[in-house]
């Protein structure tokens, strides 16, 4: 890890992928709020993957009930009407920009009819890996005002809930998002084949999800812990993090 520079910098990252591995686990045991709707298969996997979107584009919020801005904006899909966007609370990690209004959502319901369906989009063809079909709808998801934290933590999400197979096998870096910026730092580099490369001998040195590197880069970055849904309680698991820790010699 070139881009430490301290035990204190070390044992910030190491406590960040520790949460972040652990709110993953949380979301395939026990997911919290309108997670719990997304996760159960007796819903709609329509509704399901709407709810899900619409999480990952406003954000949970930090106070309160996490859900809030969501629960105010939520619309049906079958309905056809679109969230109501006006004033609505969002996360540290939204995509919505009330300048945009509904532009994104606009193309991300043409995106779905395309397919012939959310289900159709997000599930590709039948012969994809996990991996190739989370790689491919990244691509596809790239909408207008749909920035890739919004679209890893959607794909990350509906994979963990149960909803689609999916599998991040890379974090598609780029831009100037908090994590690709982390990533840059922590990892000492800024080519983009090589910093994927030793963000995955970071997953598989330390024993996390590659996953988890994209909430725990952006939380390391930004030096404040967006939980995402999370209750405020809530720690590290404790196991994960020793090993986290071990990895990173502390």
């Amino acid at each position: 890890m070139p881009g430490l520079r301290s035990s204190a910098d070390a044992e910030r990252l190491a406590d960040e992928l520790a949460f972040a591995a652990t709110r993953l686990a949380w979301l395939e045991a026990d997911p919290p709020g309108l997670y719990a709707e997304v996760a159960d298969p007796a819903r709609s996997v329509e509704e399901r993957t709407w709810l899900a979107f619409l999480i990952a584009y406003l954000g949970p919020v930090e106070d309160g009930d996490p859900f809030a801005g969501v629960r105010a904006a939520r619309s049906d899909w079958s309905s056809t009407e679109p969230p109501r966007l006006d004033g609505v609370p969002t996360g540290p990690r939204t995509a919505h920009d009330p300048a945009r209004g509904l532009q994104t959502i606009t193309a991300y319901r043409a995106w779905a009819e395309r397919a012939g369906s959310q289900a159709a989009a997000f599930t590709g063809e039948a012969a994809w890996t996990a991996e190739r079909r989370f790689a491919r709808v990244f691509e596809r998801l790239a909408l207008p005002g749909f920035h890739r934290g919004a679209r890893f933590e959607l794909l990350t999400s509906l994979g963990r809930l149960g909803v689609y197979d999916l599998r991040a096998a890379a974090l598609a870096f780029g831009g100037n998002d908090p994590v690709t910026l982390g990533a840059k730092r922590a990892l000492g580099i800024g080519d983009p084949l090589l910093l994927e490369r030793r963000a995955a001998d970071l997953a598989a040195a330390t024993g996390v999800p590659l996953e988890a590197l994209d909430l725990g880069f952006h939380n390391w970055e930004t030096g404040s812990r967006s939980r995402v849904g999370m209750d405020p309680d809530d720690e590290p698991d404790a196991g994960i993090r020793d090993a986290v820790e071990s990895a990173l010699g502390l």
